[in-house]
């Protein structure tokens, strides 16, 4: 079965960057949207950003909006969610998730990866 993969988590600093990758374990995965989600402690787990795989047409929370790009490799069918001028509230596990057709919802998970900006 496959499997989504996030890579790039750790700890940084108030204003800095990090870039997280989400990669399928079989690259002949096919998904019509990728997404990224990140859940606090003691917080729902709240949408980031979105990207249409065919079209590259992207979303963003307003949280995520002027600091957050997130793009696709389709050669390397990775996903990538490139986070500039972090806060100590970006803290939080960030997923990134796949939509297999346009009419369903995320129906494939990664394992999440932990990001934690310091102050």
């Amino acid at each position: 079965q496959v499997q989504l993969v996030e890579s790039g988590g750790g700890l940084v600093q108030a204003g800095g960057s990090l870039r997280l990758s989400c990669a399928p374990s079989e690259r002949t995965f096919r998904r019509y949207a990728m997404g990224w989600f990140r859940q606090a402690p003691g917080k729902e787990r709240e949408f980031v950003a979105r990207i249409v795989w065919g079209s590259s047409n992207t979303y963003y929370a307003d949280s995520a909006k002027g600091r957050f790009t997130i793009s696709r490799d389709n050669a390397k069918s990775t996903g990538y969610l490139q986070m500039n001028s972090l806060k100590p509230e970006d803290t939080a596990v960030y997923y990134c998730a796949a939509q297999s057709v346009s009419y369903g919802q995320y129906d494939l998970w990664g394992q999440g990866t932990q990001v934690t900006v310091s102050s």
